[in-house]
């Protein structure tokens, strides 16, 4: 019987397989949120198909408040399907297109517990590149100093 027509009960979670990717995603929010706080994000290119991604992003999604993204908005049945469909547009174009990836749900924190959302690595680039590009992103240097997750200092003089 072939692997991929058995229910999918009958697998289990492999922990070092959810450790290893939890320690990449980590790795990732950790390069990332170091990038915002040293470039000036608005000429920031995440992918080479930015362009792209935000042009179909702000047609799909114009009104979204990409500020700050509720996780509750943006998970429920009548936007993930709509965020179904849009990541579907990438599948071939953007590489690991779904693979589970930390998005900040407010643009004035970091990468913590309680503002932190896993979405799909497109839905990550187009809110990203949307915070960029309309300058939401450039806060974070105000607010914080950052070297490492580990040794990040939130500046308070602001």
């Amino acid at each position: 019987m072939d692997v991929l027509s058995r229910p999918a009960e009958e697998f289990g979670n492999d922990e070092t397989l959810e450790h290893l990717w939890a320690a990449k995603a980590m790795e990732h929010s950790d390069i990332y949120f170091n990038v915002l706080c040293s470039v000036d994000t608005q000429w920031l290119r995440l992918t080479p198909h930015d362009d792209i991604i935000y042009t179909h992003f702000r047609q799909d999604f114009p009104d979204l408040d990409v500020s700050y993204i509720k996780e509750n908005e943006i998970k429920n049945n009548t936007n993930k399907a709509k965020w179904r469909i849009f990541c579907e547009k990438f599948k071939n174009i953007v590489e690991d297109y779904s693979f589970g990836t930390l998005l900040r749900a407010d643009t004035k924190g970091d990468y913590s517990e309680a503002n932190t959302i896993l979405v799909p690595r497109v839905q990550f680039y187009a809110i990203e590149i949307a915070r960029n590009r309309e300058k939401l992103n450039n806060e974070v240097k105000k607010h914080y100093k950052c070297a490492s997750k580990a040794n990040m200092v939130r500046d308070h003089q602001s």
